[in-house]
């Protein structure tokens, strides 16, 4: 039986193609859609499955208590689905989600995966995010000898010329047809964009928003 997901886009997934194992369950990652975090991993069996296409909220299968469980129902932390995927053997999901409060761990972290030998870690996710958050990081605990506490200590005016140097360093380089130089430039102005990001305290996952809301 096939059923639609209500997202940015029409998405139809058929329930009975997912390869259930011997228990009738399948594996779950959960992952954020805007910024590519993987959030959490839990099972699903065909009617979880069926709950979470037909809510359009996650619903997973507790094998420890062998009962449904709606993800954030006591929390309020619930995942909207965005969308669903299946991998080439058709037994495993990957779910993009939009996590409410920001929150998937019990624990109260971001993502369940944020352990490395007993050490708080940030969770896994795109390259500008991981970079966004030491900067954020820099802004609210400065080190010395620090570029980025420099260009944030330095107010607009500092951080929008150098904004102002590397697009036009972007602009010269495209010109120039050089694409190793347009790679470099570009990554320069992404970098100083992200540090007047946070100077004025505006989230990266709004751009990502923004962005997303372009593919429309």
């Amino acid at each position: 039986m096939s059923y639609s997901v209500n997202s940015f886009f029409e998405q139809t997934i058929s329930v009975d193609k997912i390869c259930y194992d011997e228990r009738g369950l399948v594996p779950a990652i959960i992952q954020d859609y805007l910024d590519g975090t993987v959030l959490m991993m839990a099972w699903m069996n065909q009617k979880s499955l069926q709950k979470t296409l037909l809510t359009g909220e996650t619903w997973f299968w507790s094998r420890s208590r062998q009962e449904f469980w709606h993800k954030g129902a006591t929390s309020g932390h619930i995942q909207k689905v965005q969308s669903i995927r299946y991998d080439c053997d058709s037994d495993a999901l990957l779910i993009g989600v939009e996590q409410i409060g920001n929150i998937a761990c019990h624990t109260g972290e971001r993502s369940c995966f944020h352990q490395v030998d007993d050490q708080i870690i940030a969770p896994p996710g795109d390259t500008l995010s991981q970079l966004f958050q030491i900067i954020c990081e820099r802004r609210e605990t400065p080190q010395e000898n620090s570029y980025t506490c420099k260009l944030l200590a330095g107010g607009d005016n500092q951080i929008l010329k150098k904004i102002g140097e590397e697009a036009t360093e972007v602009v010269m380089a495209c010109k120039d047809d050089k694409p190793g130089e347009i790679a470099g430039e570009v990554a320069d102005l992404l970098y100083h964009t992200l540090v007047a990001l946070a100077y004025h305290h505006v989230d990266l996952r709004v751009v990502y928003q923004r962005l997303q809301d372009r593919k429309r």
